[in-house]
């Protein structure tokens, strides 16, 4: 065996869990972090004995448990290799169907019915957090945003105390828009706008275009914060549904606007869609640009994934195709960089000057410290080093979960696997109740989102949002064969 494919010895914490499980769970780190690659051959059963100072069934424990959770394979009179990750055994999401034109709802009630989900959810603190769309934080850079920090403070002491640029810091605004260029989009820095993040962005763009009781178009399902927003305006809202492969219906986007001319806006995620994963291909992208155009639509893109989307170019935003400053960009740093930053930016197009004369009356200006720090970060190599490291991490760690939801969930669930991000939408069997499994799954210490949340239909009833934040490990492991126990008991039950 190559020593080089042993783990050094380390220390276990101490748990209450047997050892075998605390030993199990330290080599799903190890592989999970690709120290240990799919076709590695694991130690044999002595070197894990003598490395780790166990006993023979011990150590037996610990392949068989690993084993059975997928992450070995057991070769005839070769040893234990890691497994290669498998596609999902599950059927994929089933496509929408294109119903007639439903009427223009106000969402009223939807924000107190998200509003119980979360407050019931954050009685639960300790709880393993499936239902969230941000990854672990140690995931991110933490070290080396620390020293750019420092650097900066030493550079210019008295910034924390100085009154920020209207618009945002000039070097992030630069170092944004130069990026920006790698997938299409052509911006100058005095067109970018630094907000508190993709929502505000958002915020921002739906009260440059629409007053009280205005229609607006959006996804379905749709990110439950985007629907607490429109309540908040005031807003109607017609849901358009949207395929877990290709995104946003066209075909149903265009009935709509024909029916309700009326429609001031459409509010879209193209790019790993949030619960769906699903990405918009560029063809369907160029054509909905040009489909809003022509009806006369604001067309605002909430991008806060776009960058862990895996494909071998930079996937392409709407603002790409952008001919007549039609589209609203909103993009964010929170899911790819430091969530605890709270930065986003926007180019407005033709509502630029009402966008910054709303920034400037409900926020001010953003804070610079972070805007200095990130602004350094993306503008360095650094920046893509991370991306590519994240976007590998969590396609092993959703893989993982993948494949755990597929062994231990009940006959009849489905799953599309997304080509990046930490989110996976999943459909229980149908007449399953994803309110009753959310409530059933909270006294066994996890959360997840309920696709009650994400519309303001009853469509969503049978689907969970799942997200895959950390590295897979024995407490996630065991976490989703719990939901797929509950899940099934809850279906006998129904």
């Amino acid at each position: 065996m190559n020593p080089l494919n042993e783990p050094p010895p380390v220390a276990l914490p101490e748990t209450g869990s047997p050892l075998y499980e605390r030993l199990a769970d330290h080599y799903r780190r190890v592989i999970a972090a690709g120290t240990l690659a799919p076709g590695d051959r694991m130690p044999s059963v002595r070197a894990l004995m003598s490395q780790h100072r166990v006993s023979l069934s011990t150590a037996i424990q610990v392949f068989r448990s690993l084993e059975d959770a997928g992450w070995l394979q057991a070769r005839p009179r070769a040893g234990y290799f890691v497994r290669r990750a498998p596609a999902s055994r599950l059927a994929n999401v089933a496509e929408p169907e294109i119903p007639s034109l439903a009427e223009p709802a106000r969402y009223v009630g939807l924000h107190e019915r998200i509003s119980r989900v979360i407050e019931r959810a954050q009685a639960f603190p300790d709880a393993l957090n499936l239902g969230g769309a941000t990854a672990d934080a140690m995931l991110y850079p933490t070290q080396r945003l620390q020293a750019l920090a420092s650097r900066i403070l030493r550079r210019r002491p008295t910034l924390l105390t100085e009154v920020g640029e209207d618009g945002g810091a000039i070097e992030l605004r630069q170092a944004v828009a130069k990026r920006a260029l790698s997938s299409g989009v052509s911006v100058a820095p005095d067109d970018v706008l630094v907000t508190s993040g993709g929502v505000e962005a958002v915020n921002l763009a739906l009260r440059a275009v629409a007053q009280p009781g205005d229609t607006i178009a959006v996804e379905s399902p749709a990110f439950f914060g985007l629907l607490q927003i429109l309540e908040s305006l005031g807003l109607r809202a017609l849901e358009i549904p949207t395929s877990p492969t290709t995104g946003l219906s066209l075909e149903a986007l265009d009935i709509a606007s024909t029916a309700c001319p009326d429609l001031k806006a459409l509010v879209v995620v193209p790019n790993l869609q949030n619960p769906l994963g699903c990405v918009m291909p560029d063809a369907r992208k160029a054509e909905l640009v040009q489909l809003c155009a022509r009806r006369g639509v604001a067309l605002i893109e909430d991008e806060p994934y776009r960058e862990l989307v895996e494909s071998s170019e930079p996937a392409r935003p709407l603002k790409a195709w952008d001919r007549d400053g039609g589209v609203i960009y909103c993009a964010s740093l929170n899911k790819v960089l430091a969530p605890g930053m709270r930065l986003g930016w926007m180019a407005s197009g033709r509502w630029q000057a009402r966008v910054r004369l709303l920034k400037f009356a409900q926020t001010r200006h953003n804070e610079s410290l972070a805007q200095l720090v990130a602004a350094e970060f993306i503008g360095s190599g650094a920046y893509d080093r991370h991306l590519h490291q994240l976007r590998e991490k969590l396609r092993t760690q959703r893989e993982a979960s993948a494949d755990a939801i597929g062994r231990y969930f009940p006959a009849g669930t489905r799953l599309s696997l997304p080509p990046g991000g930490l989110l996976l939408w999943v459909a229980l069997p149908e007449g399953a109740s994803s309110d009753a499994l959310f409530e059933a799954a909270l006294p066994h210490g996890i959360r997840l989102a309920p696709g009650s949340i994400f519309s303001n239909s009853d469509r969503f009833r049978s689907f969970i949002r799942l997200s895959c934040p950390a590295p897979f490990d024995y407490r996630i492991d065991t976490a989703l064969r719990q939901l797929g126990t509950l899940a099934a008991e809850l279906g006998r039950s129904a």
